[in-house]
């Protein structure tokens, strides 16, 4: 529902129905709250379109960039804080310890093996190993030693003396710095695929609801300065 285009057609009948039937109160009614409703309609067109003449109009995509900066501060200074990196590296949400088994799941240790495969080619035992096929033989084991490697992994990095260890090497200052580096480049490069329109669309679907009530409440108020402008006339 528009109410802008309500709230106008409404205004527009008022007037066309005072000067009809030659009653200058209505007209004054009408007149009034068409001007109200315009000129906020106005307004809110002015927000997200350059009207040429118009100083200030296109406010939302001429301020992009002091758009994209306030986002980025804001991120940076009130959720990414030191106090909540601290937080979170020692497990403030419920006291949840840092949870790294779907990183180890997805780790490809098929160099690990490789490398385990020339230590034992390279070992004394290399011209036995010759004698069953060679490192060909030890293929079958792969998918087996890369199970056992991710559980072990896994073990170890739920431990608490793993995660003392992790906790304490992060909160270092030098490395807390460099975190909030890193975290503070992912938000500006997100920020950074933001484009002029984009950004106005993003506005401009979020507030447009409410603002076309400004063209509501400009067509009543208008219509009762009218009511009391042609009383006062009369």
């Amino acid at each position: 529902m528009n109410k802008g285009l309500i709230t106008n057609g409404l205004a527009a009948a008022v007037t066309a129905a005072g000067v009809a039937s030659s009653q200058p109160l209505v007209t004054s009614v009408g007149l009034f709250a068409l001007s109200g409703a315009v000129t906020n309609e106005l307004a809110i067109h002015m927000l997200f379109e350059k009207v040429p003449g118009l100083y200030g109009s296109g406010v939302i995509p001429a301020k992009f960039e002091a758009f994209k900066r306030a986002i980025h501060d804001l991120m940076m200074e009130q959720f990414f804080t030191d106090e909540n990196i601290d937080r979170f590296l020692s497990g403030g949400a419920g006291n949840r310890a840092l949870d790294l088994s779907g990183v180890i799941e997805k780790v490809d240790l098929t160099p690990a093996f490789d490398a385990l495969v020339a230590t034992v080619a390279q070992s004394s035992f290399g011209g036995m190993l010759s004698m069953f096929g060679g490192v060909e033989a030890l293929a079958p084991m792969k998918a087996p030693f890369e199970e056992k490697m991710k559980a072990s992994i896994t073990d170890i990095a739920a431990s608490d003396e793993f995660h003392d260890l992790l906790r304490a090497e992060l909160e270092r200052p030098e490395m807390l710095n460099d975190f909030k580096g890193q975290i503070g480049q992912i938000v500006q490069a997100r920020l950074d695929e933001l484009t002029p329109e984009l950004v106005k669309q993003l506005v401009q679907n979020m507030i447009r609801e409410h603002l076309g009530w400004l063209v509501v409440w400009g067509g009543v108020f208008g219509g009762l300065i009218g009511l009391v402008a042609g009383l006062v006339q009369g």
